[in-house]
Formats: structure tokens, C-alpha cells, sequence
């Protein structure tokens, strides 16, 4: 759910968007950080490219990666389609947290270098999540 304090933020970081006042690998990973908690697929896509223009700037850390691979499986899951990394779960009601569909093509070597869990990691995680 976004609040108003996150909608606030959303459209401060479009702001310095579109007057190009992002510059530095931080500027564009902590504003992808925003985006990626906003509502629309738009915002959420916007926040894997953030993360690619942060590493392209020279962020190459386990955070940058892993919020790009949350991005995109976050933007996929909007979309309606599978995720391919593993990172979102989805809860319907009151009913047991679900690992949202996960499609083929990135394996967990590939996972492992964009810093997210294995998928029997993210399957073990959905299984303590409902054990609360």
C-alpha cells in the first residue's frame, strides 16, 4: 500500500527526473529504491532502470543488483506475467503467503551474481513466512 509519505516521495524523485537533476550512482539506486515501492507498472519499470543506470555509473554492489532483480520480478508480476528471479510473494486475504509464479531463464547461478536468494531459498522463505 502506498502511503501519503510515499507518494510524496514518487513524485519528488519524477521530479528530479524530469528536470535531469539525477546525476550519481546514488542519485539514480536510491530514487529506483522509491520507484520500486510505487503502484504502476510504469514506476516500477522506471526502477530497473534506475538500477541498470547505477551500475552503468559504477554502483556495482549487491544492493543495486538485488534491487534490479526485484524490480523486474516486481514489474512482471504487475504485468501479469511470471517472475523470473523469485523475490515477490503475493498474499491473498487472510490466506498463506504465495511465491508469485516463477517463469524459466534465470537460473540460481544468476541469482546468485544479482545477490537474491536461490530458488529453494526463496521457497524455504515462503515457508517461514507462513509459520508466523
Amino acid at each position: 500500500m502506498v502511503t501519503p509519505r510515499d507518494h510524496a516521495r514518487l513524485k519528488r524523485v519524477k521530479e528530479l527526473f524530469a528536470a535531469d537533476a539525477l546525476h550519481t550512482a546514488n542519485d539514480y539506486v536510491r530514487s529506483a529504491l522509491i520507484l520500486q515501492h510505487g503502484e504502476t507498472t510504469e514506476d516500477i519499470l522506471l526502477a530497473h532502470e534506475f538500477c541498470v543506470a547505477a551500475m552503468v555509473l559504477g554502483k556495482k554492489d549487491r544492493e543495486s543488483a538485488s534491487l534490479a532483480a526485484a524490480a523486474e520480478d516486481r514489474f512482471l508480476m504487475k504485468a501479469g506475467r511470471p517472475q523470473r528471479f523469485g523475490t515477490q510473494f503475493t498474499k491473498d486475504g487472510a490466506g498463506p503467503w504465495r511465491l508469485h509464479p516463477i517463469g524459466d531463464g534465470v537460473t540460481d547461478a544468476l541469482r546468485r551474481v544479482m545477490a537474491v536468494p536461490s530458488l529453494a531459498e526463496a521457497r524455504a522463505r515462503e515457508a517461514e513466512m507462513n509459520a508466523r
